[in-house]
Order: structure tokens, then C-alpha cells, then sequence
């Protein structure tokens, strides 16, 4: 059976460092609720069905997602972890309250979303917000131990009885951060770890010879024709005609596991220099779906891993939390995909 994980944004809270960068009471919803079309048939904004403009410090938030994510055939979510180094962390509070409280029941991983934070998803990108550093060993010891708390936890997905944790810039790591991880996962009882190195579509390094275990291929396509609103270009992209790059080919001395998503849609953030997927749709996903579940089809069943981006990355529109315009249409298509591929 194939294992659908979905990636999982935590910016649906206020944060002291939000607030003072882009006004009291910045989250996520603050770019979704003010999109507007910016073409005849563009659909903007995204707005949510029965979950609401959430706040995640609500645990009963937090339920409510686990529910729908398993009714539809979610193993668990991938939630995204911010550590800059030296102990530094954002956006902490919803996945600290899931790992402290025990609740939601739904299994989880992390992957360290290892960017530095700039403006650029706010026309300001030479803003460097909160830099990425990799202080040295010390530093890598004290990341390992917030992560083996998380390992120890019940829910905590596995691959082969190792701890699954993805990495979204690899070749950014020292590798002797690897190296130590791996060696203190050992000592500290665990039968080792699985760790991935996300891998976008201009990206065709291996993340096997950086020390890691394979590659999550985020295969966001390139753009491929412009469009003008406002005096600034964009780009529009017929999903129809470009579905099909998101499922990965087999490399030699690598291995691979896809990531795809509903559509794509970030102009909340970046307005008329953005990028929007025309002719998503549930259907068109529902067979990207079947296609990667057949991808895995041959491999080992715990390394059945299809990553989907995302289960709530509202201001990129590319989400499976319900909407008022598709309702659970998309999760649907997730577990027709799934099943259909299960019966091939």
C-alpha cells in the first residue's frame, strides 16, 4: 500500500518576528484572504469550507485536520521545521503542542526547512529575515536532541524502524552534520535513520553522495509562457500539459520518491509576478496520483513514499484542505488515485 504524506505549513499563527516584518497579526491567511483574479477566469481567492480561517494553536484545529487527513487515506503529515541554528526556531508552537499533548493521533515526520527567510514572497527579496547558519558541532548536537524527542514519539513515521526525516536544502548541510546524526541516532538506540533530500526540477544532484538515503523529487515545473496584468509579468502554466513532470524517472545509484501536487497558485504572495497552474483539477491529480502510487509500486511496501505538496499551503494554492469551490473534491481524488493504483 502506498504511503501518502502530505507536507504541512505551520505559519497559521501569530508570531512576535511576523508581526514586526509584515504587520500585528501576520499569518498565513493574510495573503489568501486579500488575493484577487488577475485574469478573466482566475480563481482567487482561495477561500476555506469548514475549517475556516484556523488558528493552529487550537488543538481542536488540529483534530479536526487529522480526522479529514485520515477519512481520506493520509498516513500522516510531513511538518515542516524551522531551526536556524544555535537553538533558534520559528513557527514552534503547533508541532511542539502536537509532540508535548500527544494529540492529534495521526502519525508524523518533519522535514527541516532549512532556507533562510527573506522578503522574497513579498516583492523584498534582497530582505534577509532570518538567516540560515550551521554553527558547527555543538550546534548539530543540540538540533539531535530536539529531533530525538520527536523521534521517541509513537506516531513518528518510520521506514524500516528508522525515523524518517526529509531535508529541504541537502546540499546546504555540512556533511558532518549527517555523519553525527547518524552516529547519534545509533547511539541512542534507534536502529538508524531515513533521510531524505528534497530535489526541485533544476536539481539533479544525488543526495545519496551527500550522506543521505534518497531524494523527494519536488518537481515544480519550469515556466513556460508569460502573461502581463498590471504592468508585471507573470506566468500562467496548462497543468494538463505539464502533469506528467511531476512523477520521476529511475536514476542509477539513486532513489527516488515523488511529490506531487493539486495545482499551484502563489500571486496571494507575489501578485502579478507570480506563477498560476491553469486546468488543475481533481481529476487531472487523481490520475498524477495513480501514476506515482504505480512508480512505487515495485519497491519495498514501508519505501512507499509519495510526498504531497500540500495538505494547507493556502498562498501558494496548492492545498488539500477543503475550499469552498472543489469542497473535499481534492482529498477524494487523493484516495481514488490511491485506490485505483492499489487494484492495477
Amino acid at each position: 500500500m502506498t504511503r501518502a504524506i502530505a507536507f504541512y505549513l505551520p505559519q497559521y499563527h501569530p508570531i512576535p518576528e511576523n508581526d514586526a516584518w509584515w504587520g500585528e497579526g501576520f499569518t498565513e491567511w493574510t495573503n489568501t484572504a486579500k488575493a484577487r483574479p488577475l485574469f478573466d477566469g482566475h480563481y482567487q481567492p482561495h477561500e476555506p469550507a469548514e475549517l475556516g480561517y484556523y488558528d493552529l494553536r487550537d488543538p481542536e484545529v488540529r483534530r479536526a485536520q487529522a480526522l479529514l487527513a485520515r477519512r481520506y487515506g493520509i498516513e500522516g503529515f510531513c511538518y515542516y521545521h524551522y531551526w536556524f541554528g544555535d537553538g533558534r526556531r520559528l513557527l514552534e508552537r503547533p508541532f511542539d503542542e502536537v509532540l508535548a499533548s500527544g494529540a492529534p493521533d495521526l502519525p508524523f515526520c518533519l522535514c527541516w526547512a532549512n532556507q533562510s527567510w527573506s522578503g522574497i514572497w513579498h516583492g523584498a527579496p534582497d530582505r534577509i529575515l532570518m538567516e540560515q547558519r550551521y554553527p558547527g558541532e555543538d550546534d548539530a548536537r543540540a538540533h539531535f536532541g530536539f529531533l530525538l524527542r520527536a523521534f521517541r514519539d509513537a506516531r513518528y513515521m518510520r521506514v524500516d524502524d528508522r525515523p524518517l526525516l526529509a531535508i529541504y536544502e541537502p546540499r546546504k548541510v555540512p556533511r558532518p552534520y549527517i555523519e553525527l546524526w547518524r552516529r547519534l541516532a545509533e547511539s541512542a538506540g534507534l536502529k538508524g535513520l531515513f533521510m531524505l533530500g528534497v530535489r526541485h526540477l533544476r536539481d539533479r544532484s544525488n543526495p545519496q553522495l551527500l550522506g543521505l538515503d534518497g531524494a523527494i523529487d519536488m518537481r515544480i515545473p519550469l515556466p513556460a509562457r508569460s502573461w502581463v496584468a498590471d504592468s508585471s509579468v507573470g506566468v500562467i502554466m496548462d497543468h494538463a500539459e505539464i502533469a506528467h513532470l511531476e512523477i520521476p524517472r529511475r536514476e542509477p545509484g539513486l532513489r527516488t520518491f515523488p511529490c506531487i501536487g493539486p495545482s499551484w497558485d502563489n500571486t496571494p504572495r507575489l501578485g502579478a509576478r507570480g506563477v498560476v497552474y491553469v486546468n488543475s483539477s481533481p481529476e487531472l491529480f487523481a490520475e498524477n496520483v495513480r501514476r506515482a502510487a504505480l512508480f512505487l509500486a515495485d519497491d519495498p511496501p514501508q519505501q512507499r513514499l509519495l510526498f504531497v505538496k500540500a495538505w494547507n499551503e493556502w498562498a501558494e494554492g496548492n492545498h488539500l484542505e477543503p475550499d469552498r469551490k472543489y469542497g473535499h473534491q481534492w482529498l477524494e481524488a487523493l484516495q481514488r488515485g490511491l485506490a485505483d493504483a492499489a487494484s492495477a
